[in-house]
């Protein structure tokens, strides 16, 4: 609680214009593993007609596969370990 109090002085978020119909949206936002990607397509009426949200561990699966080529199969589970991966986006 102390830290709120060392918080500098202005505005914690301010308003932001409508989104332009027929746009892209695009947010990163830090993760506790990284960098999380968000996504938007905005059509003709103002929705959403697309999103997709990239999680930090995304970026990393390729990085397991290769350190993994070449070994054990019985070196997996320390490899899998080691990387720590989310399966299904839960480091969002």
């Amino acid at each position: 609680l102390e830290r709120l109090h060392c918080l500098p002085e202005g505005p914690v978020m301010s308003d932001m214009p409508a989104v332009k119909n027929e746009s892209a949206v695009i947010s990163l936002v830090e993760g506790w593993r990284g960098e999380i990607c968000h996504f938007a397509m905005i059509g003709k009426n103002g929705g959403i007609v697309s999103y997709k949200i990239t999680d930090p561990s995304f970026h990393n699966w390729i990085g397991l596969a290769m350190a993994c080529r070449g070994e054990e199969i019985s070196n997996f589970p320390l490899c899998n370990k080691s990387f720590n991966l989310s399966y299904c986006g839960h480091d969002l």
